[in-house]
């Protein structure tokens, strides 16, 4: 309970800064001061400023807003596509369901990073940046779904022959309405769970993508692209405050696990 508790006062602390980056610091991320460039932390400037002379603690809180709020994003995205194909191959069965079962096989022995890098590399370097965030996450959202579409075209496989669906057709109730209305109740567990380990895994492709200068573009920041300007220095023991990007990301990444686990430790039935 105690790791429970730690794991959601540090992601909420997180979300707070993500969400209200716009009153906690004096600084837009944009704004530049050539006349200070790579200062050291000050009371003006908590984490110093950059190369450009942006204020590091500025980007670092809307960094979180792209990084925090846009991977749930895309994990909503997958979680809506593995439900549609997921129902649709439990419950149709046949030829249909060896189509929906190939495809998430495809899906899955593709290297995801690799798919990632290939996209991204044929894309125009000079897209705007909101267009290179948009990009990022929806290309996350669709090709993470083939896990959580298992497991739905498997619960649905089951509930086909269970009484409560039983009773609903014999009551007149079919269709799509037959799925949502009284199927998908009984995964809300089970999505909340892949919801909550799909989230950690899209922060960490794309700041793996902003390492590598393919993730979200400048001047919009994320943690990734801040630790794809840390990878070009080589005085980060001498300026260890540059590793606070790393720092958050590593404590959101702890926070995450730690409520799936304990959500799914809570949820574990007693051998009694």
């Amino acid at each position: 309970m105690t790791l429970r508790i730690l794991a959601a006062a540090t992601l909420g602390l997180l979300c707070f800064a993500a969400l209200f980056a716009g009153l906690l610091t004096p600084y837009s991320y944009d704004l530049q001061d050539r006349e200070a460039p790579s200062l050291a932390p000050s009371r003006a400037h908590p984490l110093g400023t950059d190369e450009l002379g942006r204020d590091m603690f500025s980007r670092l809180l809307h960094g979180a807003r792209i990084s925090l709020l846009l991977a749930p994003t895309a994990a909503l995205l997958s979680l809506l596509i593995a439900v549609v194909m997921g129902i649709a191959a439990g419950a149709s069965g046949g030829i249909v369901e060896q189509i929906l079962s190939s495809a998430a096989d495809l899906f899955s022995s593709m290297p995801w990073l690799f798919l990632l890098l290939i996209v991204r590399a044929v894309l125009p370097l000079n897209v705007p940046a909101w267009t290179s965030v948009a990009i990022t996450f929806l290309l996350l959202g669709l090709l993470g779904w083939p896990a959580a579409m298992r497991v739905v075209r498997a619960s649905a496989q089951t509930a086909k022959r269970e009484g409560f669906l039983l009773q609903a057709r014999a009551m007149g109730i079919s269709g799509p309405r037959l799925w949502l209305r009284q199927f998908l109740p009984t995964l809300r567990p089970v999505l909340l769970a892949q919801f909550w380990i799909s989230v950690p895994i899209y922060i960490l492709s794309e700041a793996n993508l902003g390492i590598l200068g393919l993730g979200v573009s400048e001047p919009i920041p994320s943690w990734g692209n801040l630790l794809y300007d840390l990878a070009g220095h080589r005085e980060v023991l001498d300026a260890p405050w540059r590793l606070a990007p790393a720092v958050c990301l590593v404590a959101a990444l702890l926070s995450m696990q730690g409520l799936t686990h304990s959500n799914i430790s809570t949820r574990r039935p007693s051998p009694l």
